[in-house]
């Protein structure tokens, strides 16, 4: 088993195992304590999460502000901690994602009696309280459970090697890409994002295999130490402290060229122009009355969905950035409209996949209707609302 988390707690004094057999009662879970020392198994579909009390002479988790991610409070926190857990697990299987989550499920539980910060040690993230809530209850963001690391390595336009940190948890190698330049970051980013996701999911493609992304362009994935044989200029000890084996992307030729695979993906942050957004406000505006009198008279078995996309600020390193996001609407309240995010923000977890969001009528910048998952074209969406107007 692997020791995949670390929970750091502000109690000195472990929960009594009676009580947490109590908060563990359930058809689905077992609860095993542990004899002689304190610690309890958990075990449910198939999957088992082993919990220690680590010895104080391991001391606190090394959370250096360099190379982990989280809130400056989280570190306060972790500095200040009196206790520590150790999760471990058995990465991989038929379903991934599985011991990954009863783990966090475990956490969680645990939080509940000794409150403390999760110190992911494959991914090198914190995560507070409220964040172990939401990536147990919301969906899937493989952003939760990875670290994007960007290094230099070269001069030159294109010196970046982008790899991930946290893939371990899942039973699989992180992925790595080479010679990108700054403009590349976000593009990669989203490309590495997905190809994560799926390796989380036990769907990657196998090595060496020529496959499609999302956007239609081609790649190939071989291991690390076949791929880095290819690379020029690169000093030796570039790699000091990343000596773990990874999946290289390629091009399906085998070259580190992989400018024409991350195109389509750079077109997924192309601002839109003001004019246009205003554009569709104006427009969103005006048909917004017929669109909210449609939704509250859909039937319980129409197979319509009924979207709308407003803006939502983010802070990425700091920095206030507005990203529109759609949410599907689910309630409408006075003035404002709530909804499930249909996708999470772009630069961070701030605005996640799946979370009720609740927005202002007036900020609502462009509509959408899909039936049974596609979505109706503008003559089609007018057709339907036309009917809402009055005669």
């Amino acid at each position: 088993m692997k020791e995949v988390y670390v929970l750091a707690t502000e109690k000195p004094e472990p929960p009594a195992l009676d009580a947490l057999r109590a908060a563990f009662a359930t058809d689905e879970v077992e609860f095993v304590p542990h004899e002689g020392d304190w610690g309890f198994t958990v075990r449910a579909d198939g999957s088992e999460v082993k919990v220690v009390l680590k010895p104080l002479s391991d001391g606190r988790p090394r959370v250096s502000q360099g190379l982990f991610s989280g809130s400056p409070e989280a570190f306060a926190r972790v500095e200040k901690s009196q206790a520590c857990y150790a999760f471990l697990l058995e990465p991989g299987g038929a379903q991934p994602t599985l011991p990954v989550f009863e783990a966090l499920w475990t956490v969680r539980t645990l939080m509940e009696q000794a409150p403390g910060v999760l110190v992911d040690l494959t991914a090198f993230k914190l995560h507070e309280p409220e964040d172990v809530v939401e990536i147990t209850e919301l969906d899937f963001d493989i952003r939760d459970h990875v670290h994007l690391h960007a290094i230099e390595l070269a001069e030159g336009d294109t010196p970046l090697w982008v790899h991930s940190h946290g893939m371990e948890k899942f039973g699989a190698r992180d992925v790595e890409i080479f010679h990108l330049g700054e403009g590349d970051l976000l593009a990669a980013e989203s490309f590495l994002h997905e190809l994560c996701t799926d390796l989380a999911f036990a769907q990657g493609p196998a090595l060496r295999a020529e496959v499609s992304t999302s956007e239609g362009q081609s790649f190939t994935m071989v291991p690390s130490e076949e791929a880095r044989a290819n690379l020029l200029g690169v000093p030796l000890d570039a790699f000091e402290g990343h000596e773990g084996l990874f999946l290289t992307v390629v091009s399906p030729l085998g070259r580190h060229n992989t400018a024409e695979l991350l195109a389509t993906y750079r077109e997924r942050f192309a601002k839109e122009p003001a004019e246009q957004t205003q554009a569709m406000h104006e427009e969103a505006q005006a048909l917004l009355p017929a669109f909210l009198a449609r939704f509250q008279r859909k039937g319980l078995m129409e197979p319509l969905t009924f979207l709308v996309r407003a803006p939502f600020e983010t802070h990425p390193e700091g920095e206030v950035v507005v990203e529109n996001l759609w949410l599907e609407a689910v309630a409408r309240d006075e003035g404002s409209v709530v909804g499930r995010l249909v996708d999470g923000a772009v630069h961070t977890t701030e605005w996640r996949k799946g979370a009720h969001v609740e927005v202002e009528e007036k900020q609502i910048n462009a509509l959408a209707i899909a039936r049974e998952g596609r979505a109706l074209n503008e003559s089609e969406l007018r057709s339907l609302l036309n009917a809402e107007r009055p005669m």
